[in-house]
């Protein structure tokens, strides 16, 4: 299979119809602000996912079904990732107790926020993969690595307002006690000061960052080809709004979704490892097709789900978690 070759007008065409699918996300919340019930959030979620869909299946079609099986398998890949990114954005704005009124601009800033640090990501990935093979290695390492961390405590919550900027923020800068009307910025008596929502754009901004660093290795693992990357980014990222409503709704349901992950970074990194010792090591090393990780990754979420929903059925007491990379229960933190 050669490489893509994709025309100025395609990458034109493709830009304008997801900046206009974002703009209307966007524009709905905008023009009508409102609080989303779960009803809504579904009818909108199944909206961008068909979306999504009909997007790949013209896509196959047009440039062929090993192409279309590589967009699906990122697709599905960021889908999963994102599901998880918005479990730590619930968790943000329930630990900062943002009020209602301005959970709209969080998520406005965290969306647009993920969608440009994907697309650096992107351009660094697919520079670095091209001038040095080895990458692929370091990348199935980092997603391998990932993974243990994360299946390790699966059943822990990151702990966002220990984060790293956001404690150096607190330090240098005066924070005031309370939203002042969702502003980022104020006077009081005379000094400037920042409020509590401009730290909750730093938590949400640095977990964007965090996420991007796995995501962008996850699927350069399954497809090679900057145009499918970008494409199975940005839909997976297309009606994030509506979607974190329906993750609040789901929050307490989805109890295997860490591991489910954990599984998924796990079968990416090795093949990626295996295709970095096929290509630099010996061509006999076995790689892993695309329409094989396809199958796997759908078989890993299916089972997380239907196992998750089997589990809160049988136990209504069990609880979903986002999943940490490092350990943060109480005694660690007594320790350290």
């Amino acid at each position: 299979m050669g490489s893509l070759e994709i025309g100025l007008g395609v990458w034109v065409v493709t830009i304008v119809v997801i900046a206009a699918l974002l703009a209307l996300d966007l524009a709905v919340a905008a023009i009508r602000p409102h609080t989303i019930g779960f009803g809504e959030a579904i009818a909108w979620s199944v909206f961008y996912v068909a979306a999504a869909i009909v997007f790949g299946l013209v896509f196959m079609a047009w440039a062929g079904g090993d192409y279309g099986t590589e967009y699906f398998a990122g697709y599905l890949v960021e889908k999963s990732l994102s599901v998880d990114n918005l479990f730590v954005f619930v968790i943000i704005i329930n630990t900062f107790a943002v009020p209602e009124q301005h959970q709209h601009k969080v998520l406005t800033f965290g969306i647009i926020a993920a969608l440009i640090m994907r697309a650096i990501f992107i351009a660094a990935g697919a520079t670095l993969l091209n001038l040095f093979s080895f990458m692929f290695l370091v990348f199935g390492l980092l997603l391998i690595f990932t993974a243990v961390q994360l299946f390790r405590h699966r059943d822990e919550d990151p702990q966002v307002d220990d984060n790293v900027l956001v404690r150096a923020t607190r330090r240098v800068l005066p924070v005031t006690p309370d939203y002042v009307d969702g502003r980022l910025l104020t006077r009081v008596d005379g000094r400037r000061m920042v409020t509590p929502l401009f730290i909750v754009l730093i938590a949400i901004g640095s977990t964007d960052l965090l996420f991007a660093l796995d995501s962008i290795p996850a699927v350069f693992g399954v497809t090679q080809e900057p145009y499918i990357v970008f494409v199975a980014n940005a839909f997976a990222l297309i009606g994030l709004r509506a979607l974190f409503f329906l993750v609040k709704g789901l929050l307490d349901r989805l109890v295997y979704l860490s591991t489910g992950l954990a599984l998924v970074l796990a079968l990416i990194g090795v093949k990626l490892a295996l295709h970095w010792a096929h290509v630099d090591i010996d061509e006999r090393v076995p790689q892993v097709a695309t329409p094989v990780s396809l199958g796997l990754i759908v078989v890993i979420l299916t089972i997380t789900i239907v196992a998750s929903l089997i589990k809160v059925h049988r136990d209504p007491t069990a609880r979903a978690h986002a999943g940490s990379l490092r350990a943060h229960d109480e005694q660690h933190r007594r320790s350290s």
